[in-house]
């Protein structure tokens, strides 16, 4: 049996059913979301990780209670440089789940009043609260760096081609601020970009696809501005360039070898009778008779050294010169 006790009169939050029954929260992210909504004005300044450290969620407690309000919509946070030139994360706290692009409106001066169905900005100055009674805060306040927070990183099952589109759809914030999306929004879209990824467009070029040629009136939601762009722009399959078949040569059948010596076959190119190593071997005899004949053969001796030879002798060479 359960029993209620008395509320106290004082120094209490209202928690709503969405919250404490919600099915995909765990206890630390409940506990986290209903400590910030109660926060007074003067903690508002305190990062994230400040709050948790002093529930006692720290480590990777702290980290997976941030995830689940972040995909669900309660948390929303963007990375961004202040006056001095420092990268800071803003928080933003609801008490209910609110889209990427109505929580981009409360961040920039929306109102209190803005619906999720909102389309147009008002006119104004922002308001010093937002959503859930909670105003954006700092965090990792004074750490300075000069290289923007990383992205988040993509589900570790996802395909190569899904990760890296929801890279880059994390990555448009950097260049376009109108194209900012939370990580649950771009791994909405994160499919929708590999199908570009997978016709042969690089990282660079779908990114520079996306961000480029702007309306001149702004992006009024950038989750339906990118859907419309990646799915109306996508780019034709371009089929692979066809390769003709090339004719398979006709391999000659062995035939026996008319050389001398022992029968063997080989496999001609031609029409020749004989293996390699046979003719090499003809050649080679035919050029050792030619070195032969060439050695036997009488050296020339020019006419006029003859008539020389025969005058030094005036014997029997002088008397055969006498009688011709």
């Amino acid at each position: 049996m359960l029993w209620h006790a008395i509320a106290p009169s004082r120094r209490f939050t209202k928690a709503s059913h969405d919250v404490v029954r919600h099915p995909r929260l765990n206890s630390d992210a409940k506990i986290l979301l209903l400590y910030v909504q109660g926060l007074p004005e003067g903690l508002a300044d305190k990062p994230l990780s400040e709050h948790a450290r002093q529930l006692g969620i720290t480590g990777r407690a702290y980290q997976r209670a941030k995830k689940m309000l972040i995909e669900d919509g309660f948390l929303h946070e963007w990375h961004q440089q202040n006056d001095r030139g420092r990268w800071v994360t803003v928080q933003l706290f609801a008490n209910s789940p609110v889209t990427g692009a109505v929580a981009a409106g409360l961040r920039d001066g929306w109102g209190d009043e803005v619906s999720p169905t909102a389309q147009k900005r008002t006119v104004g100055q922002p308001r010093g609260r937002v959503a859930g009674g909670y105003t954006p805060v700092e965090e990792e306040l004074g750490k300075n760096s000069s290289h923007p927070p990383a992205e988040a990183e993509p589900e570790a099952e996802s395909a190569p081609e899904v990760a890296e589109g929801e890279r880059v759809l994390l990555s448009l914030r950097h260049v376009h601020r109108e194209l900012h999306l939370g990580a649950r929004e771009a791994r909405g879209l994160a499919e929708a970009a590999a199908e570009w990824l997978r016709r042969g467009v690089t990282a660079a070029d779908l990114r520079r696809a996306l961000t480029s040629g702007l309306p001149e009136s702004g992006v009024r939601s950038a989750v339906a501005f990118l859907r419309h762009r990646l799915v109306q722009k996508l780019p034709e399959v371009v089929p692979p360039p066809t390769v003709e078949a090339r004719p398979v040569p006709r391999v000659a059948e062995l035939v026996v070898c008319k050389g001398p010596g022992d029968d063997h076959v080989f496999r001609p190119v031609g029409d020749e009778t004989h293996c390699g190593p046979c003719r090499r071997e003809d050649a080679r005899r035919l050029w050792l008779a030619h070195e032969a004949a060439v050695a036997v053969q009488p050296t020339h001796v020019p006419w006029r050294e003859r008539v020389a030879a025969f005058a030094a002798s005036p014997g029997e060479g002088g008397e055969c010169l006498n009688g011709g």
